[in-house]
C-alpha cells in the first residue's frame, strides 16, 4: 500500500500532497440532498442571491470530506487502524462552485498506542486550499496507524 506506517512519521513533517480537485454544482447539489441537507445556501440559486455570498457555498461537510480524502494517497492509504476523532474543524472562507481545491498535512504529534502494541497514534492537521492559495478549510485528526510488520 501506498500509505506510511507509524514509524514513518515525525512531528513537523509536511506534506503538499498533489491531487487537486475542481468542485461542481452537481457535487454540491447531490451531497446536500444525499444528506438531506436542504440549507437553501447550497441548494437555491435564487435564495442565495440576496445573501453576503451572492451566490451558492459549497457544503462544508463535503469540503472536510475532500480535504481528508486528498491527503489519504500519501499518507494514510492502507496504514490506518482507524480515525480516533477531528478537532478544531473551521472554514475560513466559503467555497464556491469552480473553485479548485488542494490539501496540506502537518504531523503534530506521534505516540505509541497504550492498547495496541502493533500501532500507534498520529495527529495531523490538514489545510485545504482553494485557487487562490487562500485556506478554505481546517482541522486536527488523530488516527491509530500500523505499526511496520515484522
Amino acid at each position: 500500500m501506498a500509505g506510511l506506517y507509524f514509524e514513518d512519521f515525525s512531528v513537523g513533517q509536511e506534506f503538499r500532497h498533489p491531487l487537486t480537485r475542481t468542485v461542481t454544482e452537481m457535487d454540491n447539489t447531490m451531497f446536500s440532498l444525499l444528506t438531506l441537507n436542504p440549507q437553501p445556501l447550497h441548494i437555491d440559486a435564487h435564495f442565495a442571491e440576496k445573501t453576503e455570498f451572492g451566490q451558492r457555498i459549497f457544503n462544508s461537510l463535503y469540503t472536510l470530506g475532500i480535504m481528508i480524502g486528498m491527503t489519504v494517497y500519501d499518507t494514510t492509504l492502507g496504514t490506518t487502524v482507524a480515525n480516533l476523532g477531528m478537532t478544531d474543524v473551521t472554514f475560513p472562507k466559503p467555497v464556491f462552485h469552480g473553485d479548485t481545491l488542494r490539501a496540506t498535512t502537518k504531523v503534530l504529534s506521534v505516540r505509541e498506542s497504550k492498547s495496541r502494541p502493533t500501532a500507534g497514534i498520529v495527529e495531523f492537521e490538514h489545510h485545504a486550499l482553494n485557487q487562490n492559495d487562500e485556506i478554505v478549510g481546517k482541522c486536527r485528526r488523530m488516527a491509530m496507524m500500523h505499526k511496520r510488520p515484522v
